[in-house]
């Protein structure tokens, strides 16, 4: 799965590591571990599998933990209205 910002959004990331995502009717600010997460995803382009073993190898974690936690974000993030899934390419 990949995910995607949706159009119009407004992202920035303050001096204290503190994402901010904004779309016309919503706005999100993230601390530094959703901010890291939001930075993983978009170094692998939207792919939630390759930035959860990125998270995880940072973390020094189970990637199978990191996928879990990435997971439940990125559905936060949807249930928000500020990004959206795409099927990946074959």
């Amino acid at each position: 799965m990949r995910v995607r910002p949706v159009p119009g959004l407004n992202v920035s990331v303050d001096a204290d590591g503190r994402l901010d995502v904004a779309a016309p009717a919503r706005h999100v600010r993230c601390g530094p571990v959703g901010t890291a997460m939001w930075l993983a995803l978009c170094q692998h382009d939207g792919d939630v599998a390759a930035a959860a073993r990125m998270l995880a190898s940072l973390w020094e974690t189970e990637p199978a933990n990191a996928r879990a936690d990435l997971d439940i974000w990125v559905e936060e993030m949807r249930d928000a209205g500020l990004v959206r899934s795409e099927p990946r390419s074959p």
